[in-house]
């Protein structure tokens, strides 16, 4: 991933709170680190919503499903009962 320097305007009073909670967990050098996770965090709703509007917005194709006979004869009922005795 590549790194970018940036600079932003914000309250000084919000920066020393941000700076020295971050630096408590994380030093100095980990502040940084606080700041692009903040950012990522803010914008995870963002990601999953175009994530998931992308998984709808696909065009399903029609799937035409063939019946197969079994090669052995089978009751499903029977099947049903057999497994829910068991179950039991």
């Amino acid at each position: 991933m590549v790194k970018i320097k940036t600079s932003v305007m914000i309250d000084s009073d919000v920066w020393e709170t941000f700076k020295i909670q971050a630096s408590s967990k994380r030093g100095m050098k980990g502040i940084s680190e606080a700041v692009e996770e903040a950012l990522e965090e803010e914008l995870s709703g963002e990601t999953v919503a175009e994530a998931l509007a992308k998984m709808f917005t696909r065009k399903t194709t029609d799937i035409q499903v063939n019946p197969v006979k079994p090669k052995i004869p089978t009751s499903a009922g029977k099947v049903v009962s057999e497994m829910r005795a068991q179950a039991t």
